[in-house]
């Protein structure tokens, strides 16, 4: 049988790095990036390939959307496509929060930015819902998929269920009663020819066990890279410090960066006296309308950390240690699981639980979307409890109405228009950059 053409590693690259200076607005946002990229508009993989390892990473500790790209893009081309793919999803981002760190650390809020990015931040909104529209079309298909995601948006939004447990509930779901989720995105492939990957893997069968050795080789190489600086600089005040807190956040972020951001703030700011809580705000303003991960609100707690420690080259050099003892966990995770989770990508019993995780993730999508639109379109958000309840409210006399108007803008681009991504983004910022000077 000939092998169908591939992409080639250089055609890639190019598309990782589309997908790393578009991935804002978070998961949700960076994922339908991502799906649009490689699933839709150029048939690389499988809704079903796609969403099975989407599943295995909302399992791990870390940015799920980072280690998906990770994970595509080793089962393109190995662990250089990994490689490529994962960093190619950090560096931009990382690259303007760097820059946006010392220019605050220097200089203090820029309104320009902060313009810009208010624009963003309305088409990002926008954008998960685009996400939430697509997953919940290929992955609801049946009465339980459907109560599934609609009882993990509940567990979520209203009763403030942890995230780990509303995954790990939902995958036990999924692995007892496979059958009710037999219909669902997670096994079904769109009509027409099958996508590259999946014609590939059909005509080289043993393409997954021949790249499994070398990824077992990378996980174990990250695991070491993760952990030296550690062991080298325990002890050491500040740099050592900054190297075990955010290695113990790399194996806790389960869930997120919101998951635990409430305990980084409470640490760094009362206990390692490495910043003020106005300070930790703003750090996790500038992630949430950066491309990338928001945890690399992290990058931001470290450089202010080194910055207080040893100026510029300090703040520059503890940002570069956070990033490493970040993120090399995560490429582990990939490089060690992946290969088994291939090689069990037909048992049933495994298929039911991912996709039992799929349907949840529509309602981890819903919350996602619900949590950010209050934030976008509102200034002021209460969160109100009583008895097993909690939720947020908007106070409503805090509408912002350019931010409505700019996120009904986005959606009459993307939805009505079928404007791609990067205009729409482009418009949105620009958009956002008049709507402040106006209002100035």
């Amino acid at each position: 049988m000939t092998t169908p053409a591939f992409p080639s590693f250089a055609e890639a690259l190019r598309v990782w790095l589309r997908v790393g200076l578009l991935s804002f607005g978070g998961p949700a946002a960076q994922i339908a990036v991502m799906h649009r990229e490689v699933v839709d508009d150029r048939r690389w993989v499988s809704d079903a390939r796609f969403l099975h390892a989407l599943n295995f990473c909302m399992l791990l500790p870390g940015p799920e959307a980072q280690q998906l790209a990770t994970y595509l893009g080793w089962l393109m081309h190995g662990v250089r496509g990994g490689l490529a793919a994962g960093l190619l999803f950090i560096l931009p981002g990382a690259a303007v929060m760097l820059a946006l760190s010392i220019i605050y650390a220097t200089l203090g809020a820029v309104p320009v930015v902060a313009a810009l990015f208010f624009g963003l931040k309305c088409a990002v909104l926008v954008l998960v819902v685009e996400a939430l529209l697509r997953v919940a079309k290929r992955a609801l298909r049946g009465a339980l998929p459907w109560a599934l995601a609609a009882a993990a948006f509940l567990a979520l939004a209203v009763f403030a269920v942890p995230f780990p447990l509303v995954v790990l509930a939902a995958l036990a779901i999924g692995y007892a009663l496979p059958t009710a989720f037999a219909a669902g995105g997670h096994g079904r492939a769109k009509e027409g020819p099958p996508a590259l990957l999946d014609a590939a893997i059909a005509a080289e069968p043993d393409r997954i066990p021949r790249m499994a050795p070398a990824a077992r080789r990378a996980g174990l190489i990250a695991l070491a890279l993760w952990l030296w600086p550690v062991v080298l600089l325990f002890g050491t005040p500040v740099w050592g410090d900054i190297a075990w807190f955010f290695s113990k956040m790399a194996v806790a972020t389960f869930g997120g960066a919101y998951a635990v951001l409430a305990y980084v703030a409470q640490e760094a700011v009362d206990h390692y006296h490495w910043l003020t809580a106005p300070e930790m705000l703003a750090g996790l303003g500038l992630a949430e309308t950066t491309p990338g991960p928001l945890i690399l609100v992290l990058q931001f707690v470290g450089f202010l950390a080194g910055y207080r420690e040893g100026g510029v080259m300090g703040g520059v050099g503890a940002s570069l240690l956070t990033l490493l003892v970040t993120f090399a966990p995560c490429f582990a995770w990939i490089f060690l699981g992946a290969p088994y989770v291939e090689k069990l990508h037909e048992a049933p019993r495994l298929k039911g639980a991912l996709a039992g995780v799929t349907a949840a993730v529509v309602g981890v999508i819903a919350n996602l979307a619900f949590w950010f639109g209050l934030r976008v379109v509102f200034t002021e958000v209460r969160r109100i409890t009583f008895g097993p309840v909690t939720i947020d409210v908007p106070v409503l006399a805090t509408l912002q109405p350019a931010a409505l108007g700019l996120a009904l803008l986005a959606a009459l681009l993307l939805f009505g228009l079928k404007w791609g991504l990067a205009r729409v983004l482009g418009v949105s910022a620009l958009a956002g950059l008049g709507v402040s000077f106006l209002a100035g």
